[in-house]
């Protein structure tokens, strides 16, 4: 069955009891006033097709024609799907295509749902089809493919349910994000050059899956359980609806025995060895004892492998400041500053953090241990400390628990991608700690707390509030964070993800710095959308999808919690945010024409001639916040918008032009 046969509607019945003349007077109308959308279509679709190299596909293209009429709902153009009146989706089947597939012109059509260029001669690797955040079913089968997948190329893509690749030449591991996808259904892998394990997939209504005839092995995941024999053939697979997974062959008990004791009888040969050199070069003043654990201390070794255990960092997140190897009284102070260098090499390396950026001093994770911690807060990830280390450094470390459902490559690629990221709105993540349970992050210690402390917790420490043009300095500089990572970022559906005042942090001079960004692709999806702020959005809580978008109605919210000094206490909600959020609240408090303005927060000095700004800037916070999708900004409409609020009334020329233009006074009332 074609797709444009799944897709097309009903013949429709017409009536004809009009005049001849009110039919043709209709019909001029038709041919002279222009429809925008479907000029906006024809040309989208001309700007895709010029990245084929094509054999007559796209021959009856025609600019003057539009793609798809609005009466029959019947496609005007070849190959194209329509519904509403609107393209819907591409089926360009057996035309014997090459060249490349342009998802940067497609992303540009809003109903753009399906597209199936199924044998075709397409080659090289697949299109970024993340970009297409509202794809619902894709069709690649029977092309030259290859090469191996990235997980971004399906990140976000939580409308897709139809993925079909098979009989192409890809490799390398199969993508875990496939797995997490919430409505995919359909996976057509087979025929192809996939290796490694196949990731686990979590969805409930899974109902045609084949993964045959490629170098997979190990056993079948658990929720793959249920697909027949045939979907796993071709592959050194087991478990599941195949055979079961055996051990290795066991070796004979005198085998092992002879083996261990030979090992044992060469390493003490070694270690006496090396403890002869060793004694023979140390001086009296330089020579220690070895140093036993105590047996109290039972959270401070660690484990035989060299690795910290979780006791180890329970004990370093409770905030105790002893060594995770405790020294003897009488061992010498050169022993308590640093690592025991009489340890392995490979036990250290075991040990070693990975570190991220270049330009800082280097240290251990041991070196973490022995720190004086304090605990900072727990948040929805885990326990956030700060480590004040031996050298004089002070860092802060996150342990994040909800991570393991990513693998240690994907992870490690992950965090390589944020050790790239360098701005001045940005803390850097300088290293990171991988185990399956849970992660660490090691990031530089700002001492002037967080921008929600500044809002909601001056009172009670005695602190006067933030003035008007600090505020505006720390809105410009979170607003430049984001755009940032959109730019940097662009595969990530959410670049930020978790916005909120208490993930901005506060330098000497009030500059702010973004923190928990870009976590959404490695955190378990069910607690980012019990918990993450990208998942509060009025899109997610209606289409149950985040968009690009997202991070700007989290920015119009932080700019009417920093002006109205509110707290956002939908934010604390678990699962979907409500219906009441922070703009929802201002909308219901200033008039129509929003003349009459109640909303900002009275304790807010430096005001005086500045009213005009504020309200600039409270109408911009509103059009961030817009649930209509079109008029919402997008981040660098709202990042110009913004970078014209001044500090007085008047500071510039730019007051008197875009400052009070039909834009901005014409903010939606649909919040």
């Amino acid at each position: 069955m074609s797709v444009a046969y799944r897709y097309s509607n009903h013949n429709r019945q017409y009536r004809h009891h009009h005049h001849h003349l009110l039919i043709l007077v209709v019909l001029l109308l038709l041919v002279v006033v222009p429809v925008k959308s479907d000029s906006s279509e024809a040309e989208i679709l001309f700007r895709f097709s010029k990245s084929l190299q094509k054999n007559g596909a796209t021959a009856n293209w025609n600019m003057k024609v539009s793609p798809c009429d609005k009466n029959t709902d019947k496609p005007n153009w070849e190959n194209v799907i329509c519904e509403n009146g609107f393209v819907f989706g591409l089926q360009l089947e057996s035309k014997g295509l090459s060249g490349t597939i342009d998802v940067d012109a497609l992303k540009d059509l809003p109903n753009f749902r399906t597209i199936s260029v199924m044998n075709n001669n397409f080659e090289g690797p697949l299109p970024n089809l993340s970009k297409l955040a509202g794809l619902k079913t894709a069709y690649f089968t029977n092309n030259k493919f290859s090469g191996q997948i990235d997980n971004t190329l399906f990140e976000g893509m939580h409308w897709l349910k139809k993925l079909h690749l098979a009989n192409n030449q890809l490799s390398g591991k199969i993508p875990s994000v496939l797995g997490q996808l919430p409505k995919l259904t359909e996976l057509r892998l087979e025929n192809n050059k996939f290796e490694g394990q196949i990731p686990d997939f979590v969805q409930e209504r899974l109902m045609d899956m084949n993964f045959a005839n490629n170098s997979l092995e190990g056993p079948i995941p658990h929720g793959l359980t249920s697909l027949k024999p045939s979907a796993f053939e071709g592959n050194d697979l087991c478990d599941g609806p195949l055979s079961k997974c055996t051990s290795e062959p066991k070796v004979a008990l005198w085998t092992i025995i002879l083996v261990v004791i030979a090992v044992a009888a060469a390493v003490a040969a070694i270690v006496v060895v090396i403890i002869i050199l060793r004694r023979g070069k140390q001086t009296p003043e330089t020579e220690t004892r070895p140093t036993p654990t105590p047996s109290g201390a039972t959270g401070g070794a660690t484990n035989q492998t060299g690795a910290p255990s979780a006791a180890d960092l329970n004990k370093m997140e409770q905030g105790s400041n002893q060594a995770m190897a405790a020294p003897a009284p009488d061992q010498s102070p050169e022993g308590t500053g640093g690592l025991n260098t009489n340890k392995r090499p490979e036990v250290q390396a075991i040990q070693k953090l990975l570190f991220l950026k270049d330009d800082i001093e280097k240290f251990d994770l041991p070196d973490l241990l022995k720190a004086s911690a304090e605990i900072l807060g727990s948040g929805v990830f885990g326990s956030t400390y700060k480590a004040a280390l031996s050298m004089g450094r002070v860092m802060v470390v996150k342990r994040f628990r909800q991570m393991n459902n990513v693998g240690k490559e994907d992870f490690h690629e992950h965090m390589r991608r944020l050790g790239r990221l360098s701005h001045k709105n940005l803390l850097p993540v300088v290293a990171f700690y991988y185990r399956k349970e849970e992660k660490l992050l090691v990031s530089e210690y700002v001492n002037n707390v967080s921008l929600a402390v500044h809002l909601h917790g001056n009172k009670s420490r005695g602190q006067p509030s933030l003035d008007w043009p600090t505020r505006l300095k720390i809105v410009k500089g979170v607003a430049k964070g984001l755009l940032y990572l959109y730019n940097e970022l662009p595969s990530l559906t959410a670049p930020h993800g978790h916005l909120k005042s208490s993930n901005v942090l506060l330098n000497e001079s009030y500059e702010p710095l973004l923190t928990d960004y870009a976590l959404l692709p490695v955190v378990n999806l069910e607690h980012a959308q019990e918990h993450m702020i990208a998942y509060k959005s009025p899109e997610f809580k209606h289409s149950g999808r985040i968009t690009r978008k997202n991070d700007v109605w989290t920015l119009g919210i932080l700019i009417l919690e920093i002006i109205t000094g509110k707290f956002p206490s939908n934010f604390l909600q678990q699962g979907k945010g409500s219906d009441t959020d922070l703009a929802t609240w201002v909308r219901s408090v200033v008039n129509e024409d929003m003349t009459e303005v109640d909303v900002f927060e009275k304790e807010m000095r430096g005001t005086m001639n500045s009213e005009g700004e504020m309200m600039k800037l409270l109408k911009i916070a509103l059009g961030c916040c817009d649930l209509d999708m079109e008029k919402r900004f997008d981040m660098k409409e709202a990042m110009e918008r913004i970078e014209e609020v001044k500090e007085r009334d008047g500071d510039d020329d730019f007051y008197s032009t875009r400052g009070l233009s039909d834009d901005y006074t014409q903010v939606s009332m649909n919040i």
